[in-house]
């Protein structure tokens, strides 16, 4: 396959502003073009407008993890993975001492700070917002407090995160196999001021914040209210895993699906047993079942976005900006990696880690419907006269629609769930007017997290346009 690389012609004077950096990353970055279009503006060095811990700028240095089961002893703790979800109600706990010790306690994190991946796949950014307050970050996530004194954190987001912001953060990047940015590479990362536009552009980030916050709370509350009036109970992981049967127990109801001991277990059984006592479907009688199982093997074919659609693997799926790889769309015509927006998607090919996405479910939403999902997905898309999707989807993500999914997991290392199984998965039903009150909740849900990504875009849009106009 033929490949396409970047040539750039780098005048002398660039690598005497750049100290002779001889690699090539500051310069392909397009931070030295990002310095010269904002050098006509005032601005002011990102350390002077920063505050608190270490001056406001800092990650935190390698330290043993030791996690905990029991939410009650622990902190919830995020990964420069997890940072980038909307969901964060699956993401481990850290033991709760060793964080609010002097040594951890820095590392909590706060609403409207900037948080920025700073090792491997660096410069990803999030704005946190207020259901990631009391959760803590790892070592390898840069944080960024504003002196809201001098300067608003939701505008200071917008131009870090935009198409200024971004190359300068990049340009500071060193390392040979894992990539690294430290503080100090960005202390003095030039911040344009803008006058009023800076007050727009925080009000914009904010409300993003806010409707992302909102989104969340109503998924988990459809869900909650789902299992409520279904007479069911959440599967709480510290109760699942100290579960004493797990060590060895007697069956004899075992059928030709499968014989794997794991596939019987007394806990996930009692949960199966629990929905069909109620009044319930089966998964494979509410959906379409053309593409339902996944395994979709096809050529990847890459061009340019102009004429081309994403495609996002399992991890990629859960992010709220995605990553993917470019491809072109006529190539993947018919095959069904493309849904509707409403539909349920289940990685399909994972392993049995407690904090893996295999098994987890996420929803497309009417943005995300944008994109091509890999051939590793279960896709859920529910017929219209069957059941609500966003009713569908608030059971899928329940911790109990996941144990239920991990116990008909078939294969060695790479695990893969039965077909045959998942089909005759039992999904609880309700009143009518009882389903289309929950399936509203995550209809607005999702509604909120493409708007709260519409209003960062504009409020990045904003930003740039007053920088390129001189400012205002």
């Amino acid at each position: 396959m033929s490949r396409k690389f970047q040539c750039k012609t780098v005048p002398s004077r660039w690598l005497e502003k750049d100290g002779r950096r001889l690699d090539c990353g500051p310069y392909m970055s397009g931070a030295i073009e990002a310095k010269e279009l904002i050098k006509h503006l005032q601005t002011k060095p990102l350390k002077s407008l920063t505050d608190g811990y270490k001056g406001g700028i800092y990650n935190g240095s390698p330290f043993v993890r030791n996690y905990v089961k029991d939410p009650n002893y622990g902190v919830p703790f995020l990964t420069t993975s997890s940072m980038l979800q909307a969901d964060l109600t699956n993401i481990p706990f850290l033991n709760k001492k060793d964080a609010t010790s002097n040594k951890l306690s820095f590392l909590e994190v706060k609403e409207r700070m900037t948080l920025i991946t700073c090792s491997g796949s660096i410069g990803r950014m999030t704005y946190a917002r207020k259901d990631m307050e009391g959760t803590w970050s790892n070592q390898n996530i840069l944080k960024i407090v504003a002196d809201e004194n001098k300067i608003k954190p939701g505008y200071l987001y917008a131009y870090l995160s935009g198409v200024f912001g971004v190359p300068l953060v990049l340009s500071g990047t060193y390392g040979a196999v894992i990539q690294h940015i430290e503080p100090s590479h960005i202390d003095d990362l030039p911040v344009p001021r803008i006058g009023n536009t800076e007050d727009e552009a925080h009000d914009l980030i904010q409300r993003a914040s806010e409707e992302m916050s909102e989104s969340s709370s109503l998924m988990q509350g459809a869900s909650t209210q789902l299992l409520s009036e279904a007479g069911l109970s959440e599967s709480q992981n510290h109760i699942y895993l100290q579960d004493e049967r797990r060590l060895g127990w007697g069956e004899v109801s075992t059928n030709t699906f499968s014989i794997r001991a794991l596939n019987y277990d007394p806990r996930s059984q009692d949960m199966w047993n629990s929905i069909q006592k109620i009044e319930h479907d089966y998964l494979g009688d509410v959906i379409d079942r053309n593409n339902f199982e996944g395994h979709i093997v096809f050529k990847r074919i890459d061009c340019d976005p102009e004429y081309g659609v994403m495609l996002l693997g399992q991890r990629n799926a859960f992010h709220l900006r995605p990553d993917g790889r470019w491809i072109s769309k006529k190539s993947i015509e018919g095959l069904g990696l493309q849904v509707p927006a409403g539909t349920s998607l289940i990685p399909c090919h994972g392993t049995l880690g407690e904090q893996e996405l295999y098994c987890r479910a996420t929803i497309v939403t009417k943005r995300s419907s944008q994109y091509a999902y890999s051939g590793d997905f279960y896709r859920c898309i529910p017929l219209k006269d069957k059941i609500k999707p966003g009713y569908l989807f608030a059971f899928l993500r329940t911790r109990l629609a996941f144990r239920l999914i991990r116990s008909m997991s078939t294969g060695s290392k790479q695990q893969y769930q039965h077909p045959i199984r998942m089909a005759q998965m039992p999904i609880p039903r309700l009143k009518k007017e009882l389903e289309e009150e929950i399936a509203k909740k995550v209809d607005r849900a999702s509604y909120l997290r493409d708007h709260s990504l519409k209003l960062e875009d504009q409020a990045r849009t904003l930003v740039e346009e007053a920088i390129k106009t001189g400012g205002s």
